[in-house]
């Protein structure tokens, strides 16, 4: 049974919540200060320490600070939260990322591939997590920081797909990202990565032949363009470790992504209304998760639930609804359970059959 919270304290951490939103610098700041440990200490462990800071130390602070129900508050919605926060993530991503792939030869190679996987968590968090927010804006600026975030995780593909396809299917057999009963992380994450990127062009291709534009104008050749010159860069940073690393730590970042996929829409179905078509999305088609901490470090993305019902809805304006699903932990846990599929499995389908119990009732 979770201990209910005094108004006092909600109240605080609503209060709170607009500062939490600087909290995504300290995951790229795990970086710099795992190599400056190694430097220091001469032990090439460190490099794991993003890893173990995200998903051992973050997860046991987010479960004893606690969750936040509480409305959005209007001192979050500012131009500093919306926008500054968002924008400068870019630059501190490309500095983390070019930073981590130059001191990358320096490394033996079980300690490389060690950094580059934290690399690769942080940047599912910084490109992936904000990029999100920012391709759902009406800003062409907006998508533009977004996009960029994506390519430089090498899955620009996700700035098209997610919107035409992903919200348009989501708790569908027809959407790669989201997770039957059943499935299990191992089998979900290769088929989403393939089906989205697929998914991507041919979306953008019959955007244009609608439309009647000429094949140059194919929004997938610009990204792919994006791509190569900064797997170029990273070449001249770190000659072949650094492009090898450029793809590795992008192909992490997207993996978490699709994880973070499985989790938020796991086993929940949307009905169909016949002639191909569904019930409009809810927030009962997303599990919800409202821990304070990651949510915060996340840019709410845990409000997942009035996400999918809202899509253009701002990170500082989504709702914690009560009456969706429930994730009983933050991402940074439920994202390592997920991995351990009979664990995630005797924890998440008794919230499942409790739903459908109380739905058929």
């Amino acid at each position: 049974m979770e201990a209910t919270l005094s108004p006092e304290v909600s109240g605080r951490k609503s209060r709170l919540r607009p500062l939490s939103y600087w909290l995504i610098f300290t995951v790229p700041a795990l970086m710099p200060l795992a190599w400056w440990l190694a430097q220091t200490t001469g032990s090439w462990l460190w490099t794991g320490l993003p890893l173990v800071w995200l998903y051992g130390v973050l997860p046991l602070a987010d479960w004893l600070i606690g969750r936040d129900r509480e409305p959005p508050v209007a001192a979050q919605d500012t131009w500093l939260n919306r926008r500054f926060i968002p924008w400068l993530c870019l630059p501190v991503h490309l500095a983390t990322i070019f930073g981590a792939l130059w001191v990358l030869p320096q490394m033996p190679w079980w300690a490389g591939l060690m950094w580059l996987v934290s690399l690769g968590y942080v940047g599912g968090v910084m490109a992936i997590n904000v990029g999100h927010e920012l391709i759902h804006r009406k800003s062409k600026i907006d998508r533009t920081v977004g996009g960029l975030l994506l390519a430089s995780v090498n899955y620009a593909s996700f700035k098209i797909e997610h919107i035409r396809g992903h919200h348009v299917w989501v708790a569908t057999e027809h959407d790669p990202s989201s997770a039957k009963r059943g499935q299990t992380p191992y089998t979900f994450v290769p088929r989403a990565l393939f089906r989205n990127t697929i998914n991507g062009w041919r979306l953008e291709t019959a955007r244009l032949k609608k439309l009647g534009l000429p094949w140059w104008t194919h929004e997938m050749l610009g990204w792919t363009a994006v791509v190569i010159a900064f797997a170029v860069l990273a070449g001249l940073i770190a000659g072949a470790a650094g492009v090898a690393g450029f793809f590795l730590q992008g192909l992490v970042a997207a993996a978490t992504l699709e994880v973070i996929n499985f989790v938020e829409h796991y086993g929940l179905e949307r009905q169909p209304l016949g002639n191909g078509r569904y019930e409009r999305p809810t927030p009962q088609h997303s599990w919800n998760s409202d821990f304070w901490l990651s949510n915060g470090l996340l840019l709410q993305l845990q409000r997942h639930s009035d996400h999918h019902a809202n899509p253009s809805r701002p990170y500082t304006q989504l709702r914690s609804w009560s009456d969706a699903p429930q994730l009983p932990l933050g991402y940074a846990a439920m994202l390592p359970i997920a991995l351990l599929p009979p664990v995630y499995r005797r924890l998440i389908h008794p919230r499942l059959d409790a739903r459908n119990r109380a739905s058929s009732g």
